[in-house]
């Protein structure tokens, strides 16, 4: 299994850093995620998770730090939690961190909608 590692762009349209590390289950997203095709770029990430959790029951250590991500970014984050949601219920160790902006209530409201609405712990940290 190949590490995903894809640097943030900004343009038009602006992509966030992905990296997912097959060796340890470290990942992060960060940056910004205003993408106008959310499903190519997030496609990729969430069939990663599938094949690394599909391997057993090893470590996922997923960090989100996201300055600004649209509506339709948000429907693949929630995907990519429930990945790592199944994992932990299957007893896979799951540790989710995301940083989200001291001042961005609507952020924090929506990562806390993740927690009630999948159930996985989220350690929340404004920064």
């Amino acid at each position: 299994m190949e590490n995903i590692d894809i640097q943030a762009t900004k343009g038009e349209f602006f992509t966030p850093r992905v990296f997912m590390n097959a060796a340890t289950g470290e990942c992060e997203l960060s940056g910004e995620s205003y993408i106008e095709d959310t499903l190519d770029f997030y496609r990729p990430v969430v069939q990663w998770l599938e094949q690394y959790t599909a391997q057993g029951l090893q470590p996922l250590n997923f960090t989100f730090n996201l300055q600004y991500y649209n509506t339709s970014s948000s429907k693949y984050l929630l995907d990519i939690i429930k990945v790592m949601k199944k994992h932990h219920d299957a007893g896979g160790p799951v540790k989710i961190s995301w940083f989200v902006p001291k001042d961005d209530y609507d952020m924090l409201e929506e990562v806390e909608d993740y927690v009630r609405f999948v159930g996985v712990p989220i350690d929340i940290h404004q920064v």
